[in-house]
């Protein structure tokens, strides 16, 4: 029985095969893992977006239609809304 002979590339064209596919796949992954962490981001972007609605709807509850300088906590008002008249 004739054994076959068994064809392969040479070791040195073999290391720089296994290196690169190593690398692409190392990158693959980790996009994926950006992937993921972008979509938490995401999702805490929308809830900070809900905090800040409904601290918003307080304040304006509190102190009507105004501008609230977010450095200092000073008060002023809107140039777009009528003064209000409750007295």
């Amino acid at each position: 029985m004739a054994k076959e002979e068994v064809l392969k590339i040479k070791d040195e064209e073999l290391k720089s095969l296994q290196e690169i596919i190593n690398a692409l796949n190392g990158a693959t992954n980790r996009v994926g893992q950006l992937d993921a962490q972008k979509h938490l981001v995401h999702h805490d972007i929308m809830r900070m977006r809900t905090d800040l609605t409904k601290i918003q709807g307080e304040m304006e509850a509190e102190y009507g239609k105004v501008n609230i300088n977010i450095e200092d906590g000073t008060i002023t008002p809107r140039e777009d809304v009528e003064a209000d008249t409750k007295d």
